[in-house]
């Protein structure tokens, strides 16, 4: 049996020790939200509370003491308002909570709770555009008059017919249609919708809808209580020919919910490369590094460390360090923008294919995915179900599979509002039987969220990408207040030798077999060391 499977508690302990010096207490660190852990959850499939087959909102606050136990900092829910979906990223009502989910008192009660164990409550805000079954929409499309028909964006056939023409996907949409007949008269006026006909996009030219919106996000930060918002396709407030315009709506709406709650987060989704998200960051408390989380899996399944090409999806596998510089080289632009600005870091989220999957189902990589995410600077963020290894391959449905807390016989709070396809007891051992397993993907997480928590360094620190030779390894250093630790990711299946770096003295706080000033390390192997 190979030795790599025993080192992980050896490292957990022996950094322990050493970052002692570090922490003056016990209290593991809270570092929310520029560099604390944040858990995203997709409601519906998360904890059943009532036996109705659905996840809801007093099945969460029944799991606190788990994310508690966890440790992250907060959770960033998936939409939670009506909606006629099962996703829920068309909203029917801007100020209520999707009666499959329960009602506004068990989500206030949620967020109480959530709040008195230390964990911050950010919701999906929705407001790129609402369902075509909103009130304001179907007012609009019955009556031209309507006080809500300039809250959306309408255009005659002939006005249009060089967009129409055009058939072109994006990286958050396969929607190759973007204006729409009204009733399907295609002879006649068309709305905007970017993602579908279900979609309206909101017209924020119109003053009055901007006051609105406002107004909705005061309801939840001041009445309702939430910490923040993630925002969904932020990109598409205006096309895209419109960046300009983009980025000033989103400087005015931090300025306006900065009114309502001072400290507020907001994390914004703008899938596109980091030349292009860059300028949003002044609008913004963090922004998805998407650029790094494809680099981090593709650099694991090639087995050398790669280099993310958003555009086209090409990879370069000959720069060396590229995930680190994909960190820097981002962390760079985005502050020059704002200087307070957090990178949220993640592996996969709700709109992609599970890391476990994308990593040909192998648990010794997607161990190794966790330990570089936890590892590297910013703010992580975990998809609901990553720690227990949850498979999963689009469409989306089947990406948000059922949790799976016990055994199919004892699990009353599982949901089973669809039949999972990736995610089963043949494919996935339930979070309960992982526990009892030290070796387990579940405990992995666990121990390295510990260890990142118990450590200012890893918490708090700079990165510097350390040169040498070998591809197969990740080496970089974590600075923070004059010390370092040195840190080794082996992103290959097989054994690798670092040679010629130990240059001073280190403790080691991983079990490795140093000889002459080299390094071995077991196939996805993290090596830790203290530089004195």
């Amino acid at each position: 049996m190979k030795a790599s499977k025993y080192i992980l508690p050896v490292l957990v302990s022996m950094l322990a020790i050493a970052c002692q010096s570090e922490q003056k207490t016990n209290e593991l660190i809270s570092a929310w939200p520029q560099h604390g852990i944040t858990y995203e959850i997709f409601v519906q499939s998360f904890s059943d509370s009532d036996g109705d087959s659905i996840g809801d909102i007093n099945g969460m606050t029944q799991k606190l003491g788990y994310l508690q136990d966890l440790g992250v900092e907060a959770v960033w829910l998936m939409p939670i308002m009506p909606s006629p979906s099962y996703h829920k990223y068309d909203v029917t009502d801007y100020r209520a909570i999707h009666p499959d989910y329960g009602t506004m008192e068990d989500f206030k009660a949620f967020v109480k709770e959530a709040h008195n164990r230390n964990i911050k409550v950010v919701i999906d805000l929705i407001i790129n555009h609402s369902s075509s079954e909103h009130p304001w929409f179907k007012s609009a499309i019955q009556d031209k008059s309507s006080q809500y028909r300039d809250y959306y964006v309408w255009a005659d056939k002939d006005s249009i017919a060089d967009q129409l023409a055009k058939k072109e996907v994006s990286f958050d949409s396969d929607n190759i249609t973007q204006w729409h007949a009204v009733n399907g008269d295609t002879t006649a006026e068309h709305y905007y919708g970017f993602f579908y006909g279900g979609m309206p996009d909101l017209n924020y030219d119109n003053p009055e809808l901007r006051a609105e919106i406002y107004d909705i996000g005061r309801f939840w930060l001041q009445e309702v209580g939430v910490d923040g918002f993630r925002l969904d396709a932020a990109k598409h407030i205006y096309p895209d020919d419109r960046a300009k315009d983009n980025h000033e709506f989103w400087k005015e709406f931090r300025t306006e919910m900065e009114k309502a709650k001072p400290d507020v987060y907001l994390v914004g989704e703008v899938w596109a490369n980091t030349d292009i998200q860059a300028p949003y960051a002044e609008g913004f408390s963090a922004l998805f590094n998407f650029d790094l989380a494809f680099s981090i899996l593709e650099t694991l399944n090639k087995g050398v460390n790669v280099s993310a090409a958003i555009a086209g999806h090409s990879w370069n596998a000959d720069e060396k360090g590229s995930i680190v510089n994909n960190y820097t080289a981002g962390q760079e632009k985005f502050r020059q923008y704002n200087p307070d600005f957090a990178i949220a870091t993640f592996l996969s989220n709700h709109d992609q294919n599970r890391v476990m999957s994308v990593l040909n189902n192998n648990i010794e990589k997607a161990k190794s995915a966790a330990s570089i995410l936890l590892t590297l600077p910013g703010a992580p963020y975990l998809y609901y179900g990553e720690e227990i290894g949850m498979r999963g391959m689009k469409p989306d449905e089947h990406i948000r599979e059922p949790f799976l807390w016990e055994t199919a016989a004892d699990d009353t709070s599982r949901t089973q509002w669809i039949k999972p396809t990736f995610t089963t007891e043949e494919s996935v051992k339930p979070l309960s039987e992982q526990i009892d397993d030290p070796n387990s993907l579940f405990n992995h997480y666990k121990k390295m969220i510990a260890l990142r928590r118990s450590s200012d360094i890893l918490t708090y620190g700079d990165i510097q990408m350390v040169e040498q030779p070998n591809p197969a390894l990740l080496v970089f250093k974590r600075i923070y207040d004059g010390e370092e630790l040195l840190v080794v990711h082996n992103v290959s299946g097989e054994e690798q030798v670092l040679e010629g770096i130990l240059e001073r003295s280190m403790d080691i706080v991983f079990r490795g077999e140093i000889r002459e000033n080299q390094v071995f390390l077991y196939d996805y192997e993290c090596l830790i060391l203290k530089m004195n």
